[in-house]
């Protein structure tokens, strides 16, 4: 037994490491893709990726690789939404004062990505290097590089910007959040085609079942787990993305404590599944989804596609860009304020690694591509633009760091005590 719980905890701290997890998932993701790419791996591992599991005589019959990405992530979003739920009930995000600058900030980075993402594609098909397609069939992958990969993104900042003060942090938590959100809606909205009415009078029936039974003083555990896998059916069925599923679940799940309990629930529920996230899904999504063969691709030429560059240059000049304009139109026009010492010129090296896209922006790119090439290239400049982006921060954020270190000890102090009382205003 002890052992068995000196293993648990083991796994706990592995998986709540910010810089552990984001290792892990880089490890699965360079798998991925050299074991799609290398001679005597290639064909075994496009027939693992390709091949189906399911139930029989129902539409539940999907490739290996799709359940990884509809059926795995569906545990990253629902710790997604059990992280949204308690942030917007007792987080960041329910303080308006510490959260107005960089949830706008987080918009700022949504909305600057596709304008660059568009002018390069278009640039590119004026110059006929879209493989013969037109405009509006490339441009489907505008909202591929809106999206901030919060475990990389914090997993940067826990190694290159450790004597940073905790503002930094706060800020981009926040800005993640919102944007995991942003993302979310993004999905819904523009990649669900609805089908029959009765799977979500089905779905509602579901919600209001799981948010009773979670509020229960004794949770039946695996009714919560049968309601669980018959919402992410019947969205499943009823066009909407079934990953949101884990979304909705986590949205519902209490942020209160209950019956005398000692923490919320949602934070408790966050932090037992975050292993299974952090150690499991996001990794295993990770490897299905880098499995770029570079040999169908049209060698050399596919790393100037238009839709490439497009990504490459909307992830690592947009996301910073958006963030930055926004935070300064906020400050200087807006008359809101950013917490003690933080000025726009310092969060450029925090607002590089918001460029750092990929689990949800692999997600989008398969979702808004349909082609296997363009879902290649589409995925190729998310690799790209992700690893940049990272390399980028990584470099500004260790500067930084050293900078901050060169501080007086009175000037740190009085930096990180303003900052707190800042965050404890509401």
């Amino acid at each position: 037994m002890a052992q068995s719980s000196r293993f648990s905890r083991s796994v706990q701290r592995l998986a709540h490491s910010d810089r552990a997890s984001g290792i892990i998932m880089v490890a699965f993701a360079l798998a991925g893709l050299l074991l799609a790419n290398m001679p005597f791996s290639a064909s075994i591992y496009r027939r693992i990726s390709d091949y189906s599991l399911g139930i029989p005589g129902t539409n539940l019959i999907l490739e290996i690789s799709h359940w990884a990405q509809d059926g795995l992530l569906t545990i990253f979003f629902l710790v997604v939404g059990l992280e949204l739920k308690q942030e917007l009930s007792t987080g960041s995000l329910s303080k308006p004062k510490a959260a107005a600058v960089p949830m706008l900030a987080a918009v700022g980075g949504m909305l600057v990505p596709p304008v660059i993402f568009l002018a390069t594609v278009g640039a590119g098909y004026k110059c006929n290097l879209l493989h013969g397609l037109d405009f509006s069939q490339a441009a489907t992958g505008w909202s591929v590089p809106t999206a901030t990969d919060i475990a990389f993104s914090l997993a940067i900042l826990a190694i290159f910007a450790q004597a940073l003060p905790g503002s930094i942090r706060a800020f981009l938590m926040t800005l993640a959040t919102v944007d995991d959100l942003l993302g979310i809606i993004v999905i819904a909205v523009f990649y669900s085609s609805l089908n029959a009415w009765y799977w979500f009078l089905g779905i509602v029936v579901m919600a209001l079942f799981w948010s009773f039974l979670v509020r229960r003083a004794k949770v039946p555990w695996l009714l919560v787990a049968l309601v669980g896998i018959l919402t992410w059916i019947m969205m499943f069925e009823s066009g909407v993305h079934p990953t949101l599923a884990g979304v909705l679940a986590g949205l519902l799940t209490p942020a209160r404590p209950l019956h005398g309990e000692s923490s919320p629930r949602a934070e408790r529920y966050h932090d037992k599944l975050q292993p299974f996230s952090s150690l499991l899904a996001l990794p295993v999504f990770a490897f299905f989804a880098t499995g770029i063969s570079l040999a169908d691709s049209g060698g050399v030429n596919f790393f100037l596609s238009p839709i490439v560059l497009g990504l490459i240059l909307a992830l690592v000049i947009g996301k910073p860009l958006g963030v930055l304009t926004a935070t300064w139109v906020t400050t200087h026009l807006l008359g809101m304020k950013l917490a003690p010492g933080l000025k726009v010129r310092t969060l450029l090296p925090m607002s590089a690694s918001c460029g750092i896209g990929f689990t949800v922006a692999f997600l989008i790119a398969s979702l808004a591509y349909k082609h296997p090439l363009l879902q290649n290239e589409a995925r190729m400049g998310v690799l790209l633009g992700s690893v940049l982006s990272a390399c980028l921060a990584a470099v500004l954020l260790h500067r930084q760091s050293n900078q901050y270190k060169r501080l007086s000890v009175e000037e740190r102090d009085r930096w990180d005590a303003s900052d707190l009382e800042f965050n404890r205003e509401d």
